[in-house]
């Protein structure tokens, strides 16, 4: 759980003779010794911080540091904010499932499907019933039809481990 820091080399930490120096705000400085952009930073009350430390020569910019954290953290949460969460529902089905059954989950995953929910469809193999696989992919197909109509197959039926998977997308 290690978090990545962004050390932000600023004002004194600065040990460079010359940089290419900036105002926040748009007008520039052009290639300055330290001290002067320093001076320059004090006189405005504002902060030097080292935005390009490998560039020919390094570019730095005048700004209120403070204010331009602030700034990014509140645009990192409206992007946090505005994300979809997508939510998947699983439907379990066994490969003896009755017809009556069938219908009652296809229900269920149309009720999801309608409510904007991603459905996966999941067919445990028993035992035995692993030496014909395909019946798995059979009963999936079965079930196919019957939502299609409101569903997109992001998936198709695909064998993995002892389970038959199917995932299912809401139309737009």
């Amino acid at each position: 759980m290690s978090k990545k820091t962004d050390r932000v080399i600023m004002n004194d930490d600065i040990r460079v003779a010359e940089l290419r120096c900036n105002i926040d705000g748009g007008e520039s400085l052009g290639i300055i010794s330290t001290d002067e952009a320093m001076s320059k930073a004090n006189e405005l009350g504002m902060d030097l911080v080292l935005i390009a430390p490998t560039a020919k020569p390094p570019v730095a910019k005048i700004m209120d540091y403070g204010k331009y954290k602030y700034q990014e953290e509140k645009k990192v949460k409206e992007q946090r904010k505005n994300q979809v969460k997508i939510v998947v529902k699983e439907i379990k089905l066994s490969v003896k499932i009755a017809e009556n059954d069938v219908a009652y989950k296809v229900k269920h995953a149309r009720e999801f499907l309608e409510k904007g929910y991603h459905v996966k469809f999941r067919v445990f193999l028993r035992g035995r019933e692993m030496a014909h696989p395909e019946a798995g992919r059979e009963v999936l197909l079965r079930v196919w039809p019957m939502i299609e109509d409101i569903g997109v197959m992001e998936k198709p039926p695909k064998f993995e481990g002892r389970y038959f998977n199917m995932y299912v997308i809401p139309q737009k």
